[in-house]
């Protein structure tokens, strides 16, 4: 019998996750299924009830569910505790535990792309739940100094407290810092705010590395500006892949086809 996998979220309708995920299964050889669960909160106990089924290795979490399930599972790694949000769960003959790899994910990236955050200066620009995961992953990496940026100075207070970094205004000069991440919805497709600059990419000293976690489009408006301005820059993409593949290890005990799921994510994206 094929084994269940799938993302849990409302609305789950645009994820390129089944696409990434199911041409993953494919390459590994696994006879397992990646589908999407449309799952509004107050179905969400009966869907985490269904992953306990013997054919279900598990699942992804997506917005708005990811802190919901929590009180839902029978453990939580510590990583996933700390950042206080779930976007992996693995069914493990009925018990629940859910991890969180957007964090790692996002660490995975910026080592692909050459960049070792071991020592550097980072500036979050948002503090919502990818954020706070990014945030708790470069503390453990051993960053320099860690700033955090958000429209609502409380909340960018109550993440930098919770991680041991600083809050600095929202829309401050960007200089001082070698990296600097949206971490916010701005520029994203069907956001409502598709033209919209989280941060001025121009203020930023020459070499900053602007990193837009955003994966549609491509290319953000941020980045473009960041370009422009001949600043290196890495988009979204690479950290939904890797999170994705640090997700597909814990389900199935195997390597990530890394190759199989960049060609799926690209694909998709592209596809009318």
């Amino acid at each position: 019998m094929s084994a269940r996998l799938g993302i849990i979220g409302s609305p789950v309708a645009h994820s390129l996750s089944p696409a990434i995920q199911g041409a993953a299964l494919e390459a590994a050889g696994v006879d397992a299924t990646y589908d999407r669960w449309e799952t509004p909160l107050d179905d969400l106990p009966a869907r985490l009830a269904s992953l306990r089924e013997p054919d279900c290795l598990g699942a992804n979490v997506t917005i708005p569910h990811k802190q919901a399930v929590l009180p839902l599972l029978d453990e939580v790694s510590p990583l996933a505790a700390g950042v206080g949000a779930v976007n992996t769960i693995v069914n493990s003959a009925g018990r629940l535990t859910g991890h969180n790899t957007d964090g790692g994910g996002f660490i995975a990236a910026l080592e692909e792309a050459g960049f070792g955050p071991t020592g550097k200066r980072f500036l979050l620009v948002g503090a919502g739940g990818a954020a706070r995961g990014i945030a708790f992953a470069l503390r453990a990496a051993g960053v320099a100094a860690l700033a955090i940026s958000n429209r609502t100075a409380s909340r960018a207070h109550a993440l930098a407290d919770a991680v041991g970094a600083h809050a600095v205004p929202f829309e401050a000069s960007l200089a001082g810092h070698d990296c600097v991440v949206n971490c916010t919805s701005a520029g994203m497709h069907g956001s409502g705010a598709e033209d919209a600059l989280p941060c001025d990419p121009a203020t930023a000293d020459p070499g900053t590395l602007i990193v837009d976690i955003v994966y549609a489009p491509e290319e953000t408006p941020l980045l473009r500006a960041a370009r422009e301005a001949g600043l290196p820059i890495l988009g979204g993409l690479p950290m939904l892949i890797h999170q994705g593949a640090l997700a597909f290890e814990l389900w199935t005990g195997r390597p990530a086809p890394l190759g199989a799921m960049r060609e799926a994510a690209r694909a998709a994206l592209e596809a009318p």
